[in-house]
């Protein structure tokens, strides 16, 4: 599935291919506090192609993930590892975030406890996520 989107501002914008994992959503701390909220997210795989002109930032939160968002408007585009290979770009950089059903949740024993998503899906623990991405011995 072909995917276009954009920053707030417009001077960041992207094409990608919707990823195997589909959409999810994150709750751990920096993703919230990155996000303003839960980071909900499409995996892209490592299809992100940005425009030629994009206004990029990055913060290297670990050493093993990244943050990418506009420096023009601050908008948040995508959280990836390092080498790029694993992009999960923000459901809301697209014009219309309900085209994609939300199919798991990670960092679920970080959730605050005074909200929750409706309905049933795979859910990952912050060591499970640990566990598949950092290198060994990391932990935050």
């Amino acid at each position: 599935m072909a995917l276009s989107g954009s920053c707030l501002c417009g001077k960041s914008t992207f094409t990608a291919e919707l990823g195997p994992g589909g959409a999810g959503a994150c709750h751990c701390g920096m993703c919230r506090k990155w996000s303003g909220g839960i980071l909900m997210s499409v995996d892209c795989g490592n299809s992100v192609k940005f425009a030629v002109g994009s206004t990029l930032g990055s913060y290297k939160g670990s050493e093993w993930g990244e943050r990418i968002f506009c420096i023009t408007c601050g908008s948040s585009l995508l959280w990836q590892t390092q080498d790029g290979n694993n992009q999960h770009v923000s459901i809301q950089c697209f014009d219309d975030p309900a085209q994609f059903e939300i199919k798991s949740e990670i960092f679920i024993d970080k959730k605050p406890s005074n909200y929750a998503l409706a309905g049933e899906r795979a859910t990952m623990t912050e060591a499970e996520v640990y566990a598949m991405f950092a290198p060994e011995g990391e932990t935050t």
